[in-house]
This record gives C-alpha cells, structure tokens and sequence, in this order.
C-alpha cells in the first residue's frame, strides 16, 4: 500500500496562524505498550532511549459496579498474578526518568462512569491498586505508577472529570508524589467523551490522536501519531513529512510537549521513532 501523502488540514492552518514561532523548542516521545506481546518488554522499551513517557494499556475494564480487569494482551495473564513480575520492569523504566502510566479505556472493552461515587470507588480502585496505596491484589506488583491516562473511546463523558478531581487529590498523599493525568482525546474539539473532563484543568499532559480523523491528521500539543500504515485506519504520516513539515509548524507553539506513537509493536516494526527523535 503507498504511503499517504501529507494534507494540510485547516486546523493545522489554525495552529499556524495560532502559534507563530520565533524558536522552536524539543520535545518528548510518549508510546503505548501492552497490546501485542510481539513489541517486547516494558523494560525494552525504557531501555530503548527513545521515550519520555510510556503508557502501560489498558485497563479495559471498570466502573459500573464491575470488577476491574487489565488486559495487557500477549504480555503476561493479570487474573491470575501473572503481571506482577513487571514490577521490576516499571521500576527499571522510572530510575531512567521514564513515567510509566496506566492508560484506562481504550478502544475495546466494557468502561463506564455511572455516578460521583462510582468515580470515587474507581479512583479508590486505581489509587491502591496501582499508585501510591495498598492492596493485596495489585496487578502489576508493589511498583507505584506515575499517573493515569485517559484513553476514553467508548460510551459517554459523564463523571470523568469527577474521576480526574478525585486522583488529582491523591497527589497530596503518598509523600506527596504527584498523580500525573493524560488524556488522548481525538482532535475535533471539544472532543465527545473527554471534553468535559479536559476543562477540570487538571491534566498535565494531552496526546491529541491526529489520526482516524480524516478532517485533522497534523497538529499540535502532543501530537498523535501512528508509528505505521498498519497501526491506524487513516493518518498515516511519514518519518520524513513528520520532520519536515508538520513538526516545523507547531513546535514554536508554547503548547507544544512533543509526539505520542501508537504503539511499541509497530514503533519497533516501523522504527518509526528513531528516525524522528532527533527533530522531535
């Protein structure tokens, strides 16, 4: 299949006329990891170099009086204690400064906020399973996770910002270890699902998906980006286009973090951020 060819869409016309660059400043790489046991360890991919941050995907599952359930794919069985062993991999990636996340939602799986205390109990949830509490069931072991992110694709937008308001109060316990939050909502804004939860202010990071949406495949923030023709339906740009041409744009805007890559399986496929770091 050939490649497609970059379009200038105008939203990116609105972030060019929006963020007129004087200097551009570098940003960070943030990659998906846990959906295709192909794409290697989590520890792989920290010790690549390559990545600021690396959301660990997904917690398919939650809310709604349902029992929590992360699916990490080909990687390890967490229903029966088999991700606990990743531990050691998350505090691998943290003592080389990478963030680990765990990404909740995504593009699959049963999700779902049905009241302020069903957001109370899932941050609860969240908060002693993987950061700074305690529980004896703790999927990924006794490793303290950085934050969150919200991948939320499926459903509707009720209660995610209460969600976020509650992790966000987290950050003042645990010694203090700041609950970092992301979000990847689609680029049409505001977007359906996460809208809402977005102007809570609370996020620190925001990974826009510039693809599947044909009307904004080039933006700004942290721009989305699939690391090959096969790990998206549409939006596909190439390592060279990325550099030349969509990355030149946006990075003298004040807002702009750096570039999100679905997914590590493909990135390594691809080696799609190798090629791009340098100007990223």
């Amino acid at each position: 299949m050939a490649a497609n060819k970059l379009k200038f869409s105008p939203l990116l016309a609105l972030f060019l006329l929006a963020g007129i660059a004087v200097t551009s400043r570098a940003g960070d790489i943030a990659v998906y990891w846990g959906q295709n046991g192909d794409e290697g360890s989590l520890a792989d991919a920290c010790n690549s170099g390559l990545y600021a941050y690396v959301m660990v995907a997904f917690l398919s599952t939650f809310g709604n009086g349902q029992t929590p359930v992360l699916n990490l794919a080909g990687h390890c069985e967490p229903s029966s204690g088999g991700c606990t062993g990743q531990s050691s991999d998350i505090q691998t990636c943290q003592s080389l400064g990478v963030k680990v996340i765990l990404s909740i939602g995504g593009g699959a799986g049963s999700y779902g906020l049905s009241s302020t205390q069903d957001a109370q109990d899932v941050a609860d949830y969240l908060w002693n399973n993987f950061l700074g509490g305690s529980s004896g069931s703790r999927p990924l072991g006794d490793a303290v996770l950085d934050g969150v992110d919200f991948d939320i694709e499926t459903g509707n937008p009720a209660h995610y910002d209460e969600l976020a308001t509650f992790l966000s109060r987290y950050s003042a316990q645990g010694g203090g270890k700041k609950v970092i939050l992301t979000a990847a909502p689609q680029c049409p804004y505001p977007d359906a699902l996460l809208g809402p939860a977005l102007q809570t202010g609370l996020f620190d990071s925001v990974w826009v998906q510039f693809y599947n949406n044909p009307p904004c495949h080039a933006g700004s923030f942290y721009v989305g980006v699939p690391a090959a023709e096969a790990a998206a339906g549409s939006g596909y740009v190439a390592p060279g286009d990325l550099t030349s041409a969509v990355l030149p744009a946006v990075q003298g805007n004040a807002k702009y973090g750096g570039i999100m890559v679905w997914n590590r399986f493909y990135d390594v496929q691809n080696n799609f951020s190798n090629q791009v770091k340098s100007s990223v």
